[in-house]
Order: C-alpha cells, then structure tokens, then sequence
C-alpha cells in the first residue's frame, strides 16, 4: 500500500487531566528501522496503566488509590517520576499499549513475506542480552497504539489466527497477558483462588485462564455484576465489602491492594501464594511479617513477562479456548470520552478503540 506522510492520532501533552489528551492530523508516520514492521493500527483498548500514565500515579509521591490519584497527579502536571519505570517520560507521547493490526512495511532485515499479516504486538517487550529483566512498553517508553500508524520491533508483533473481530483481539495484549503471568507465576492448577478486582480487564481475564487450568475461582466483585461474573467462569463470588474467609485460598491473584490487603493475606491457607500486578485501592499497605512467616506464605510481585506470555494467550485463542470479553467500543477521536467510562467503572471486561 502506498503510505501518506502523516496520519491521525491522539497525543498526551504531559501529566494531568483530559486536557491533555490531543487530537492531531499532522503527525509524521513512523519509518520502520532495522529489524522494526509498521503496523496500520487497526484497533486498540484502554487500560488502567493508560490512566495511570496520564495522571502520574506511579509517581512516590502519590499515595492513594487509582481514583484519588487522577486528583492528586492532575494538580501537579510537572511530576518527574509519573511513569511506571520511574523515569521522566518524553512528550508529546502517544499512548496506546493495546495494538491489533496489519503489517505495511518492513525495515532491513525483516521478510517482505511479513507484510499482510494480521498481528498483537507484545505490549510489555522484555529483555536483552545486557539486560535480561530489562522492560520496554509500548505507549510508555515509546509511541504506542493510539495513531493510525505504529511501529514495533519485529519480534514483539505476533501474528495470529482468529476468528475474533479487530476490536476483539484487541482486548488481549496488556490485560490477558498480565493475567497469564500472574498465573504462571504462581503456577496455578486445579486449586482454590481468589481473583480480585474481578470485572476489569485483569480480572475478567485471570477468571478464564484460570478456568482452563481448572482452578476453583472465588471472584470479588460488587454484588450488581455477580451474575455477569459467574457466567465467565466464577464459582463462587465474594462482595468487596464481605470479610475474607480465614484459611481458604490456594492463592491470591490481586489488583487492588488497598487498606483491606493484610485481611487478604489472612485468607490464604498455610503455604499459600499470593500475586500482585496492580493496586487500584491504594499501594501503601501494612504487611504484619508474623503472618508472613508463621503461615508459610509466598508473596510475588509480577511486572516482567516472559516472551511465551502472548504466544500462549495466541494459542489459548487461536484453540478456541478462551471467549472475548468487549463491554463497549469507541471511534479513537473519542479516547477522552472511552477513558471517562473506563473511570466510572461500570462495566465488564474491556473498553476496545476502533480505529477505522
């Protein structure tokens, strides 16, 4: 296809609110380097990491919630540290973690027989020779999905099979593939756990993929989405305002933290595992270390991701063993308004950017 010079977008200007979110026609389309595809974005979603990113919540000094931390970050737009790695971030930045697409061009080194094919690109792309543990996201330390155009290196778009709409596979990237590490983190089979957080991206998610391996899956959602929980895979549900069962879980998959974690921990069974990829209740808990050690517990945090991670939610798709899980779709010029409802938190499963 004959490529234009420039192409639609939608930019972050800096830390703070909507405001900072722009609309633009004149941005230069990328050129692929070696070893790099451009990708026509086809569509893209939301995620919680995309708020997270706008407002500066990873910044230290940001102590509250996810929701609190939009008020707090918007008032301080200059935060240096309000990226996830704790490094400055470079703007104008087009955000965008979630990408499904189709190649267009390829720089040196990579086939022209690339070109066509329908692709994910591995939204957290992780390690190096140098540096094995080393983390590059796409929309974060470099332009992302939120633009007509994007590009990648080569390795980190994967092509795929699938049935599944644009929009559809677009869900999967960034939360499906978080909930995959989580899960094999831990290692979870055919046991109890408890997923939190259980109606958003993550959430929903870590209930399928659980599911698959067999594990028994108390959800913690809010009593109006029980029904909706249950029909992805939930045996049992357990409202966000119910105590935690003492000496229950296998283990723990968690995205909330927040004041109620050291009654979570209490849950788990001697010799339990607990795993983390998020805190939208609050990131400052109090860990009592006698319930650490005297119960034998195991605790992860899980950033890194191996590069299986998306291949095997590809396979899991392409098998027919997982279902998609869209709550609403949005034209990408009304990214402010997908990322309203996302903060309204309504909704089940993910809020998908269509892009054409």
């Amino acid at each position: 296809m004959s490529l234009p010079e420039t192409m639609f977008g939608v930019v972050l200007n800096g830390h703070g609110g909507m405001e900072q979110l722009e609309w633009r026609e004149d941005l230069v389309v990328p050129q692929p380097n070696e070893n790099e595809v451009l990708i026509q974005v086809l569509a893209s979603s939301v995620n919680n990491t995309d708020i997270n990113t706008r407002v500066g919540w990873y910044s230290k000094s940001v102590r509250g919630s996810t929701a609190s931390g939009v008020d707090t970050a918007s008032a301080s737009a200059d935060l240096a540290d309000g990226g996830w790695s704790g490094n400055p971030l470079a703007f104008p930045l087009i955000q965008g973690a979630d990408c499904c697409g189709t190649i267009v061009a390829v720089g040196a080194n990579v086939p022209e027989s690339r070109i066509g094919e329908r692709v994910l690109v591995r939204a957290l792309q992780c390690g190096t020779a140098d540096d094995p543990f080393s983390i590059w996201t796409f929309g974060s330390e470099c332009n992302g999905a939120f633009a007509q155009f994007a590009k990648t290196s080569a390795v980190h778009a994967l092509p795929v099979q699938s049935n599944w709409s644009d929009a559809e596979l677009a869900s999967l990237p960034c939360a499906y593939s978080t909930a995959e590490a989580m899960l094999q983190k831990i290692s979870l089979k055919d046991e109890h756990v408890l997923i939190t957080g259980a109606s958003g991206g993550v959430g929903s998610a870590a209930i399928q993929l659980a599911k698959r391996r067999g594990a028994y899956i108390t959800a913690m959602t809010n009593a109006d989405k029980a029904e909706a929980i249950r029909a992805i895979g939930a045996n049992q549900i357990l409202d966000r305002n119910d105590a935690f069962p003492p000496d229950t879980f296998d283990a723990i998959v968690d995205v909330v933290a927040g004041p109620r974690w050291p009654d979570m921990l209490v849950a788990l069974r001697r010799g339990g595992r607990y795993v983390t990829a998020g805190a939208i209740a609050g990131p400052i808990v109090e860990l009592d270390v006698r319930t650490l050690y005297l119960h034998d517990l195991t605790l992860y945090g899980s950033t890194f991701q191996a590069n299986n991670i998306l291949q095997d939610i590809i396979r899991y798709v392409e098998r027919g063993e997982l279902e998609p899980l869209i709550a609403q779709e949005f034209k990408l010029k009304e990214l402010r308004q997908a990322q309203e409802t996302f903060l309204e938190k309504k909704f089940i499963g993910k809020i998908v950017i269509r892009h054409t």
